[in-house]
């Protein structure tokens, strides 16, 4: 006889709860739907009903749960990431997108819907698993979007993610050589580098154990990256275009004098939903 789907639910989210998983309740729902190949909000029906979950579903899920308790992403075993409006394909060797680079990229959206420009072109930098690149694209539909990664793992995932659209362009290279064809005439440069400095070692078991440490760590002071972009973006962008960067919440101050050094103006440092300092953008004179 099937177990008990409630009572199931109930034992994954304590096993999570145990293991620190911070969302113990909302990652058992999703696992159990990634599973039975429901949306939550079935999984959350199914359980007021009482339903049942087939020997064979309860032992996938049991695999799942205990790699999750081991505090690998919930993201690496559905698959997938939500960031916007998108669903992108992640797995190990990509940094999975976070919910605070979504206000982030917003300035680059609004940036590219501002452009007196026709076809607006945004470059993003260091595009990891593409969610920026191709939210700009999906977004901006008029827009031309190039975006760079060097890391072949994260490259080959961005690739799955943005191979149907037709506005974007994609290369594996370096953030401070690719695109020179493009000097002068970006409306738009974005990056979420990496950034945490070497020393300062994340403490959650998902960032530190499983995110691609190319992807993570910027140098003694983090800004290592940041500095080769403030050069790189103002090659690219045309007179007025803007540079958008998301960053550490300590880092703001730091990074605006390093724009102001490099002769940016219009530089702000702006906050994300949690009120943390998140991103700076910046004008090209």
């Amino acid at each position: 006889m099937p177990d008990s789907l409630p009572a199931r639910l109930r034992a994954v989210a304590q096993q999570l709860a145990e293991a620190g998983v911070p969302d113990p309740l909302v990652d058992a729902e999703l696992l159990i739907g990634h599973v039975l190949g429901l949306r939550r909000g079935e999984v959350q029906a199914a359980v007021v009903r009482g339903d049942g979950i087939a020997d064979a579903d309860a032992a996938a899920l049991d695999a799942l749960v205990a790699r999750r308790a081991a505090r690998e992403p919930l993201q690496h075993l559905t698959g997938t990431a939500a960031f916007r409006h998108l669903e992108l394909a992640v797995g190990p060797g990509v940094f999975v997108p976070r919910p605070e680079t979504e206000t982030v990229a917003q300035f680059a959206i609004d940036a590219l819907l501002g452009s007196a420009v026709p076809d607006p072109v945004a470059v993003d930098l260091g595009t990891g698993s593409g969610a920026i690149a191709l939210a700009l694209a999906t977004e901006v539909p008029h827009a031309r979007v190039f975006a760079v990664e060097r890391s072949p793992e994260a490259h080959a995932w961005a690739s799955r993610n943005t191979a149907s659209q037709p506005n974007l362009t994609l290369v594996l290279g370096d953030l401070a050589t690719a695109f020179d064809e493009l000097r002068g005439t970006a409306a738009v440069v974005i990056s979420n580098p990496p950034y945490v400095p070497d020393d300062a070692v994340p403490r959650d078991p998902e960032v530190r154990l499983f995110d691609p440490a190319q992807a993570l760590y910027g140098g003694p002071d983090g800004l290592d990256v940041v500095r080769v972009i403030s050069g790189r973006a103002r090659e690219l962008l045309h007179a007025g275009g803007t540079l958008v960067l998301e960053h550490g919440e300590l880092q703001g101050a730091a990074i605006g004098a390093i724009l102001e050094s490099d002769g940016w103006r219009g530089i702000a440092t702006h906050q994300d939903l949690t009120r943390r300092d998140r991103a700076t953008t910046a004008l090209r004179p």
